[in-house]
């Protein structure tokens, strides 16, 4: 595979790993300047940014994730160094909703197509992509109200459920539908985080009027994991008087999140009664039946010729939407590079060799296992990640073990809370907060939890 294949495979995984905008704004500008072999496993991948601030960004921020894609693409150990080569980037940079460089649009044949490429919304995240069943119908049947009467129907819709589940799709086919009615409505389209990012920009420059003016004379506002901006003092201030902004201008806003209002500890009263008073959906895990429909669907549209038993083991091995898609593309890859038909011997053998969807395969170990495989992992006791010390590495295995009980086997706050001495769930909530929030940073952090789950499932398993 050359060059300029290897990086459209990397960043194929990286665009479903990220939020559409955090994408947009700083891995879509990159390019893979070159590559300097070591010896047989170990190579020195260079990737080329737009400017100095981009290159500290993605280095500081993406640094893992584009590791170890390109560690399972290329087969190799990669050492990554980040520069600075504008000539190498073919697409214009974008600097976040704040600062778009209105200039470098790309021309495109309408109206409608401009408005997409400007508000950054995925092209195939529309309403004829996304497969609806049990799982997503009410979900489904809001978005298109919302879509057809913006403002009118629910001013706003609070989307929320797991990683996958397509909250961001129908976030994205929202703004299409609404853009191919009125293209030149005033939206933005951004990820909690970057709105964040925005604030903390404007405020360095001296430009809060600009940047109050630019938000609150929306009509449309999408803003994925809505979550982040919890916790974040400036950020609530500004994004409560933008709500209110928005909603007495008759204007739609969409949120998403991984947890409901509720649930968010350390979100402001009244942005919580704010969130609260739209409409609140629930998306559940797609079923076998709607993951076999999405891999269809994904498969056709990357015209990729996928036999129905394939797209049902796939199904039958992997949960989450995003990942089923991550898996496509890394089939494809292999199919590419083989030059060979996708068949079930070639499937298998890829699910097995991958071991983040291997380790997800889902068996029921007790909670009290997987604490004493936890504590074994940090070369701690038992009896220590359940009792009060507070220590920092001893926080940090409890909150680990935490994250795992609720995140990979789905045990309930109140039962994590409760084998850990009889904490309050809330603490729990914190904790597994702590951890998610600490993953995309943290290149130890990712390692020892992908340590530490393969033993949990692993050990655990066998003792279960």
């Amino acid at each position: 595979m050359d060059n300029d294949s290897l990086w459209r495979a990397v960043q194929a995984e990286l665009e479903l790993d990220t939020s559409s905008a955090n994408y947009n704004s700083w891995l879509k500008p990159t390019a893979l300047s070159g590559i300097k072999t070591i010896d047989e496993k170990r190579q020195i991948v260079t990737i080329a940014c737009r400017s100095p601030f981009q290159q500290s960004m993605v280095e500081a921020r993406y640094y893992g994730q584009i590791k170890q894609a390109l560690d399972r693409l290329s087969e190799k150990q990669n050492e990554l160094v980040f520069t600075v080569e504008v000539e190498k980037i073919t697409e214009p940079q974008i600097l976040g909703p704040l600062f778009e460089q209105q200039g470098q649009q790309k021309g495109t044949d309408s109206a409608y197509e401009e408005a997409v490429e400007r508000v950054r919304l995925r092209k195939d995240y529309v309403f004829d992509t996304f497969a609806v069943s049990s799982t997503n119908e009410m979900a489904h049947a809001a978005a298109l109200a919302v879509a057809r009467s913006p403002g009118e129907a629910y001013h706003l819709l609070f989307l929320y459920g797991g990683v996958g589940v397509g909250k961001t799709h129908l976030m994205n086919a929202i703004g299409h539908e609404i853009l191919r009615q009125e293209p030149r409505i005033e939206t933005i389209y951004c990820s909690g985080e970057e709105f964040m990012n925005d604030l903390v920009a404007a405020i360095q420059t001296k430009k809060t009027t600009q940047f109050k003016a630019r938000y609150r004379k929306l009509k449309l506002f999408l803003v994925d994991d809505i979550q982040f901006i919890a916790g974040k003092d400036a950020a609530q201030e500004e994004f409560f008087h933008t709500f209110n902004a928005i909603v007495q201008n008759q204007g739609q806003i969409v949120l998403t999140s991984d947890k409901l209002p509720e649930e968010m500890i350390l979100l402001e009263d009244r942005l919580r009664s704010r969130f609260e008073g739209g409409l609140t959906i629930d998306i559940q895990e797609p079923n076998f039946e709607l993951r076999t429909a999405i891999l269809n669907i994904k498969a056709r549209a990357r015209g990729i010729n996928l036999p129905l038993d394939v797209a049902q083991m796939i199904a039958g091995q992997i949960k989450s939407t995003r990942k089923l898609e991550g898996f496509l593309v890394r089939l494809m890859t292999k199919v590419s590079l083989r030059n060979e038909p996708i068949t079930p011997e070639m499937t298998e053998h890829l699910l097995g060799l991958d071991g983040e969807l291997t380790v997800k395969l889902k068996q029921y170990i007790p909670p009290l296992e997987v604490i004493d495989q936890v504590a074994t992992f940090f070369s701690f006791k038992p009896a220590a990640l359940k009792g009060k010390r507070r220590t920092k590495d001893l926080v940090k295995a409890r909150h680990v073990a935490m994250y795992l009980l609720r995140k990979d086997l789905e045990v309930g706050l109140e039962e994590i809370g409760r084998v850990f001495g009889g904490r309050d769930h809330t603490t729990v909530m914190h904790a597994v907060d702590k951890i998610t929030n600490l993953i995309p940073q943290s290149e130890r952090l990712r390692r020892e939890l992908e340590g530490v789950t393969r033993k949990v499932f692993a050990e655990g398993g066998k003792r279960a």
